[in-house]
């Protein structure tokens, strides 16, 4: 549902929810959910994209301490060929909710859509440069799937995963069709099922 709210003051047991990884033709779709604590506040949340890589790192770090709750989820790639990217990240986004070890009083999700929760829910456009608990959950979302694709990256080297962290760029489809699909390829996407089906 939609509700209008000042998100500056509404703070305490506010979960804010987001994702990272939708577009990406291989690996999970990754999703946090985090409760910060009024009491102690963490300077420099913004949306993750906007940040460093540096700098993100550090605030997760930071955010995993000062938090009263944080959840980092996700939705596997035979979940995301199976479902849909959209239902398999509205799934990934109720683990994160489920996951946090205190119960919000509101969760607060990044984009046009919510996911079926147990809790009352918001969707908020732009969330991650308005909340900053949706700003907080953007940056551990982050910083962990692109961990993951640095370990990805050698377990599966040629594809230069570690660089374009899955996402559809020139040098990933080149790779992709000079060495085929891994099994961490998206089956279900339009590149990926293209070459399978050739």
């Amino acid at each position: 549902m939609q509700l209008g709210l000042d998100f500056t003051l509404v703070q305490e047991l506010v979960a804010g929810v987001d994702e990272v990884g939708r577009g990406p033709l291989c690996g999970a779709v990754v999703t946090a959910a985090v409760i910060l604590d009024p009491a102690r506040p963490i300077l420099g949340l913004n949306d993750s994209k906007k940040l460093t890589e540096a700098r993100r790192e550090k605030l997760f770090d930071e955010i995993c301490e000062k938090a009263l709750s944080w959840c980092i989820a996700r939705a596997e790639v035979e979940e995301i060929d199976q479902l849909n990217i959209l239902q398999a990240t509205m799934l990934a986004m109720q683990r994160a909710v489920e996951g946090l070890s205190v119960t919000p009083k509101l969760a607060l999700i990044d984009g046009n859509r919510c996911p079926t929760l147990q809790v009352p829910s918001a969707a908020v456009v732009k969330g991650d440069s308005q909340v900053p608990a949706i700003a907080a959950a953007s940056i551990l979302a982050k910083v962990s799937r692109d961990r993951e694709m640095q370990q990805l990256d050698q377990q599966y080297p040629g594809y230069g995963i570690a660089g374009h962290k899955g996402y559809p760029t020139p040098m990933h489809l080149e790779a992709l069709r000079r060495l085929g699909p891994t099994p961490i390829h998206r089956r279900s996407f339009g590149p990926v099922r293209a070459l399978l089906e050739e």
